[in-house]
């Protein structure tokens, strides 16, 4: 009798199993709905927009790039390249590509917002590639110090100290980040187009990226306190500044006293 006292009853792991099933699902409903909260806009697209993006690839891109942006000789593949990689190079003109050289150009965009929009989301439908960052993403509001430390240590090299520029080899430059989106210097850096590292969030994370925007934004609306900038190609330039112009001077000054003295 103590042993059936004792016994539990059988709904008892039915309703176990319920409030378990219920925790689960609930639990997992929270967190789709947190992940959705902060997913890029454009993994969002509506089939109407798809389709409009693949008449525009259609018209304008597939001649280089293939029907099915497979890529031919004259263009790489597309798939899986993402949207970011797409805005970046439509958004600032760069593409559709004009002229053939050892680099694109940047030129005056030859598509509509909501025509790129389209193209974008045209592009995620062709595999998993960088997202277009969304607004909190770029953001000039982290950390311009350590984004500063941070340039220095992995764009200086190509960019100036102060995104100012400078030249490759082969007819090739890093073009000043002077008046640059936010979007696009987070989209080069996620994606790597043309010379540029791809630098993904293994490498600099998403703060990284932000801290570096809020850095490049604070120089671009900050003057020199230092005066005339020689366009900030740094202390050689300044030296030679000094050696000709100021020597020079000098010199002058040195050769009319002479000539007054005689």
């Amino acid at each position: 009798m103590a042993f059936k006292k004792n016994r539990r009853s059988p709904l008892a792991a039915v309703i176990v199993m319920a409030a378990g099933l219920a925790l689960t699902g609930g639990g997992y409903a929270a967190a789709t709905a947190a992940v959705e909260a902060v997913k890029p806009v454009s993994a969002v697209a509506s089939a109407d927009q798809i389709s409009e993006g693949r008449k525009l690839f259609l018209a304008n891109c597939a001649s280089c790039h293939g029907k099915n942006a497979e890529g031919t000789k004259a263009a790489p593949s597309l798939i899986g390249v993402g949207g970011a990689a797409v805005e970046f190079q439509v958004d600032s003109g760069r593409m559709p590509g004009q002229a053939s050289g050892p680099q694109l150009q940047v030129k005056k965009k030859q598509f509509t917002d909501e025509q790129i929009d389209a193209l974008v989301a045209y592009a995620t439908t062709l595999g998993n590639g960088p997202d277009v960052p969304t607004e909190e993403m770029i953001a000039a509001n982290g950390d311009a110090t350590r984004g500063g430390e941070l340039f220095r240590i992995n764009c200086a090299m190509c960019h100036n100290a102060v995104g100012a520029g400078g030249a490759l080899t082969e007819g090739k430059y890093a073009p000043s980040l002077k008046g640059v989106p936010a979007d696009h210097i987070y989209e080069a850096m996620l994606t790597g187009p043309q010379n540029m590292p791809v630098f993904n969030d293994a490498n600099l994370t998403p703060k990284d990226k932000k801290d570096i925007i809020t850095y490049l934004k604070f120089v671009e609306e900050n003057p020199s306190s230092g005066g005339y900038e020689l366009a900030n190609l740094g202390p050689v330039v300044e030296g030679l500044f000094t050696w000709i112009f100021i020597l020079g001077f000098i010199i002058a000054i040195t050769i009319w006293l002479g000539a007054k003295s005689n």
